[in-house]
């Protein structure tokens, strides 16, 4: 998938030293994903190794984020829980390098898996989860589109133990037009890598 400024490639090994080095160990990053921060390289590439295992197994399409300008992957992201019995699946394990929050980045990409999911698969439904008490991802889903569903309580665990109520949101096929056209127009005030 690709766009002016952006590409989401299937993720390879090769990638796997570019991404540690963007989001590799920064604990914000982490703080509200069901990994621990990595502490050296090699817990980094155990998570990315998880990914491309759970994508031969079919269960997961990991892509790295890569800006089309430096050739740089600056984050990963995914389409999970892929349903084609129920024509739905799910846009999760997106993580970005902190320079590129409430940048473009965010709205692009999903922008992009978003036509591929309507557009190219023809799902019926996208999913879209995040830690309950994410307030930024909560509003990052909301500024997509996705429509609130609730709260699944103690819906995982999270790395230190505790239980994590999982916030859900959905997009439907017949709100994708209005959707595209949002975030067509977002994308047309964030000129630069800050979204200024």
């Amino acid at each position: 998938m690709e766009s002016d400024r952006l590409i989401l490639e299937q993720l390879t090994r090769e990638r796997i030293p570019d991404l540690y080095n963007e989001i590799g160990s920064d604990p914000e990053i982490y703080r509200w994903l069901a990994y621990a921060t990595p502490q050296s390289r090699l817990d980094f590439t155990e998570i990315m190794e998880r990914f491309l295992e759970e994508g031969l197994l079919g269960i997961r399409i990991p892509f790295a984020v890569v800006l089309k300008g430096s050739g740089r992957a600056i984050g990963t992201t995914s389409f999970l829980d892929l349903n084609p019995t129920h024509n739905s699946l799910e846009i999760g394990s997106t993580f970005y390098a902190r320079p590129f929050w409430r940048s473009f980045v965010n709205t692009e990409c999903k922008l992009l898996m978003l036509q591929d999911a309507f557009e190219i698969r023809k799902v019926e439904r996208v999913t879209i989860k995040t830690d309950s008490l994410n307030e930024r991802s909560k509003t990052a889903i909301l500024r997509l589109g996705a429509k609130p569903e609730g709260i699944l309580r103690h819906h995982m665990r999270r790395p230190d133990g505790t239980w994590r109520d999982s916030a859900f949101f959905s997009i439907l096929a017949a709100e994708w037009p209005i959707v595209k056209e949002s975030l067509i127009a977002k994308l047309a005030t964030k000129k630069d890598l800050q979204g200024n």
